[in-house]
Parts: C-alpha cells; structure tokens; sequence
C-alpha cells in the first residue's frame, strides 16, 4: 500500500519544502489530519501545518508529498487514486 493511501496519524513527518521559509525543516509525529491541515507534536510543543505550502515526506521514504495535492479529509484521501509521477 502507497503511503498516500494509509492512515498518517502516528507517523513521523518531515517538512522538505515550503513557500513558507519558516515550516522548513519542520519535524515531529503527526497528532491529527483535516482537509487543509496537519497538526505535528514537534520538540518545542504542536505545530498545525498547512498542506497547500508544504511538500513533505512521513517516516523518512523517499517520496515526497506535496501537499497541495493531498487536500482533502483523510477519509476521502485514502481511497482516491492518485496518478504517478
């Protein structure tokens, strides 16, 4: 299974690039996905993240998700078909 198509909760996620220079480098366990956002358990406290500013990578795999592409609730993002790269 595609880590675009699993559950993300739980997992750790790593902010590779963003429009926003100050979510680089972002990283932490993700605590709860919306539509539109990520909210991360970093060091210094919690973090919501935007999805359509960041492209980011879960459990260090070498995919990088951008996260525009994913802005839908969870529910909906597990069962849609993604076309590759």
């Amino acid at each position: 299974m595609s880590i675009m198509h699993a559950a993300w909760l739980a997992r750790e996620i790593e902010v590779v690039r963003s429009r926003d220079p100050s979510l680089i480098g972002v990283s932490g366990m993700i605590v709860e996905e919306t539509r539109r956002t990520l909210r991360v358990r970093t060091l210094s406290g919690e973090v919501t993240l935007p999805k359509d500013v960041i492209t980011f990578t879960i459990d260090s795999e070498e995919i990088e998700i951008d996260g525009a592409t994913v802005t839908q609730r969870p529910e909906n993002r597990i069962n849609r078909r993604y076309r590759r790269n």
